[in-house]
């Protein structure tokens, strides 16, 4: 089973609906809180709070419906279940584009939430159409798409949103009808119907999909390892910005930069070395280099004391990118082919829930260590926390059996 079945198109295709749906995520960065606020009339802090439920809105719902999007593309092929995804994905934009209330951006964001946005299809995707010892790199791609999405998305969106902060929203769904349009046209399918199994109501679910995977035992320590990454990386995410002006006192122009370099660190591991360094050395080796290196980057910015020495450490923290495509590619290569949609689905469905747990955990830290009740002023506990997750899952990888892959034929 090797790429030659997708052709350039499929990997081109993958890799701009990965970059469209980052862009449409990061594009709406800068003009949600002006769009809340004038939706409910109120304050920036007043608006802040349902942000923070919008998101979680959104994780609840994929970590509930990505099981089901995985089986679904298991079921009638990847090509459909991507295309409608992406369809879903413009309508939620133009929702929110035309929102007269706040209830109606929670109607966007619970369906885009369900429809699992397109992360455990492109995987299961690029799982397909990549022999083995490509699926690293492949894998590694995406990361890239998904970097290049949150470095463009945030730069166009504050540019449109010079023209009113609803018109970032209408042109993420034309982007997003566009790429479906153009899937439509152009995207082969890449699960054979030999390789098909019947939907199952009872795996389509997140508990569901975890116990049916769980017969193969390796998996489960994969999954741990995935949810302890999660969980490391969301401070970035829940902390950065409060982090950054709280202890350098750092204006939004160079939280904007800061955050751009970040997102450009993470193209080049991801693009440009993953490939490299899984090929140089194993993937085994590459995750434990991206798990341990991640871990020094959190640590030496969690004690960075001048704003210069955060971008010194952070291309040791983006390293961290070398792991996920790494243990995807282990993970793909322990199921069949008829089970790759619903490996992908388990995958995005604990991401979601860990970010659902991870992000007011990492927000509840950085209260902690800044208020007068803590024993020392420590904004950076947030990230000395990610620097011993990223530890912790070197840790459980170590203990991991990796059995036989299967074979494509199996």
């Amino acid at each position: 089973m090797g790429e030659a079945r997708g052709g350039r198109h499929a990997l081109l295709f993958i890799f701009i609906t990965m970059l469209i749906d980052n862009i449409g995520l990061g594009i709406v960065i800068p003009v949600m809180p002006k769009l809340i606020v004038s939706l409910i009339g109120g304050t920036l802090g007043e608006a802040a709070p349902y942000g923070g439920w919008l998101f979680d809105a959104y994780a609840a719902m994929q970590f509930l419906f990505a099981p089901a999007i995985g089986n679904l593309s298991d079921r009638f092929g990847r090509r459909p279940v991507l295309i409608l995804a992406l369809v879903a994905l413009g309508i939620d934009y133009m929702i929110t584009g035309f929102a007269p209330t706040i209830a109606w951006l929670f109607v966007g964001r619970l369906l885009s939430g369900a429809a699992g946005g397109t992360y455990s299809t492109v995987n299961a995707y690029v799982a397909d159409i990549s022999p083995p010892e490509k699926r690293a790199a492949n894998f590694g791609l995406i990361g890239a798409a998904f970097g290049l999405g949150f470095i463009i998305g945030p730069l166009l969106g504050g540019v449109l949103g010079q023209f009113g902060p609803r018109v970032p929203f209408f042109v993420a769904g034309g982007l997003a009808f566009a790429n479906a349009l153009y899937g439509y046209f152009v995207l082969a399918e890449s699960l054979p119907k030999e390789n098909r199994r019947p939907f199952a109501l009872a795996r389509a679910n997140p508990v569901g999909a975890v116990v049916a995977l769980s017969r193969f035992p390796l998996l489960i320590a994969l999954f741990a390892v995935f949810v302890l990454i999660q969980f490391a990386h969301d401070a970035n995410p829940a902390v950065w910005t409060y982090y950054v002006m709280a202890k350098f006192h750092w204006n939004t122009l160079q939280v904007a930069y800061s955050l751009v370099a970040v997102g450009a660190l993470g193209v080049i591991v991801s693009a440009a070395l993953t490939g490299y360094i899984v090929a140089w050395i194993g993937e085994t080796a590459a995750i434990y280099v991206g798990l341990t290196l991640g871990a020094a980057g959190f640590a030496g910015i969690a004690l960075a004391s001048e704003g210069w020495m955060v971008y010194a450490w952070m291309p040791l923290m983006m390293f961290m990118a070398l792991a996920s495509p790494a243990l995807s590619a282990i993970a793909s290569q322990h199921v069949g082919p008829d089970e790759q949609g619903e490996l992908q689905g388990a995958l995005a469905s604990l991401g979601s829930l860990s970010s659902l747990l991870a992000i007011p955990l990492m927000s509840y830290l950085f209260a902690w260590f800044t208020s007068d009740a803590a024993p020392i002023n420590f904004p950076g506990a947030p990230f000395v926390a990610s620097a011993l997750f990223m530890l912790a899952a070197a840790g459980v990888f170590a203990r991991t059996r990796p059995a036989p892959a299967l074979s494509p034929a199996e």
